[in-house]
């Protein structure tokens, strides 16, 4: 898969010069609804012979409309692993288009002959809650209009799991309550994280359960605080983990939220590494102990109840 990286006003040269189905989105998250879409794309351009571009940009478009700061939204899928993802799923261009004040400016016309157009698009797909402007008069509906006749518009339904629209606000949602079995529904995979791993204050060591403390982006979603059965990826293998997301109240009020993550039969030193974290299972909340050794008892429960999934919940 090729990226390509767009700044308006692009040069004309960037672009590839074949024919391809065009798939519009934000894609936060890269769900199954997304995969859906995606997949309606890849569909048509087996068919008709066509290359598989998708469109997407480097930042949630409100942080230009709404004036949101940008380390405010918290994202499902940083760009690495939305390319990943979407290398996954047979795309063969990908273009991450920067959402600019100025791009922002276009109008529905301006973008349609640029961003569609102008990227030899032969086919237009979409979910149908898409917008390229003012939803009054820039949604899937107007589009053959603005199209005149170059290219075939296609609008992906709904995409439904039990009676609710599968969405990136509901997956927010199940983080939220610590629900990772519905997300993973939703996604299509195990929600992770990337982050690097940093030195910590050490704790964990002294109480015999020595964690890996990850540092990830100021914009990534995290989990409802608490213990999880998780997994990360050091290299190019995944372990069983621990994976704790909290303040560490044990020991003093008001600390900064912190991920530490305690690696099943794993000695090795890992400091400064890039990794990901697997979040598979909320095994408990976050409370505050009433000393270490009360602490130490319920680690040792924790870890057994993380192998214990690992054995048999998992397979």
């Amino acid at each position: 898969m090729e990226v390509i990286e767009l700044r308006h006003p692009y040069s004309k040269d960037m672009i590839p010069k074949e024919d391809v189905v065009l798939v519009l989105g934000f894609f936060d998250g890269v769900h199954k609804g997304h995969q859906e879409v995606i997949e309606t794309g890849r569909k048509i351009a087996d068919e008709q012979g066509l290359k598989l571009a998708v469109m997407t940009f480097n930042q949630h478009p409100s942080i230009v409309f709404k004036k949101i700061k940008p380390s405010e939204i918290k994202y499902l899928t940083n760009l690495e692993q939305k390319e990943q993802l979407m290398a996954n799923l047979g795309v063969d261009y990908l273009y991450i288009v920067e959402f600019t004040s100025l791009f922002a400016e276009l109008s529905p016309q301006e973008f349609v002959d640029q961003y569609i157009v102008d990227l030899h698009a032969k086919y237009a797909v979409a979910g149908f809650d898409y917008t390229y402007g003012l939803k009054d008069v820039a949604d899937m509906k107007h589009l053959p209009q603005y199209a005149k006749g170059r290219f075939e518009v296609v609008t992906v339904s709904k995409k439904t799991q039990g009676s609710s629209k599968i969405s990136s606000t509901r997956i927010r949602e199940s983080l939220d309550q610590g629900d990772m079995e519905t997300a993973a529904n939703l996604l299509g995979y195990t929600y992770e994280i990337d982050g690097t791993v940093v030195h910590g204050d050490a704790r964990g060591r002294t109480l015999g359960f020595p964690t890996a403390n990850v540092k990830a982006s100021s914009t990534t979603r995290l989990p409802k605080e608490g213990v999880y059965a998780s997994e990360i990826k050091v290299g190019d293998k995944w372990y069983p983990a621990m994976g704790s997301i909290g303040h560490n109240d044990t020991f003093e009020k008001g600390r900064q939220l912190t991920i530490e993550v305690y690696i099943l039969n794993f000695a090795q030193d890992i400091y400064g590494e890039q990794v990901s974290v697997r979040w598979n299972h909320l095994l408990r909340e976050q409370v505050a102990f009433n000393s270490a050794d009360e602490l130490i008892q319920q680690l040792k429960k924790d870890e057994e109840d993380t192998r214990r999934y690992f054995t048999t919940l998992k397979n």
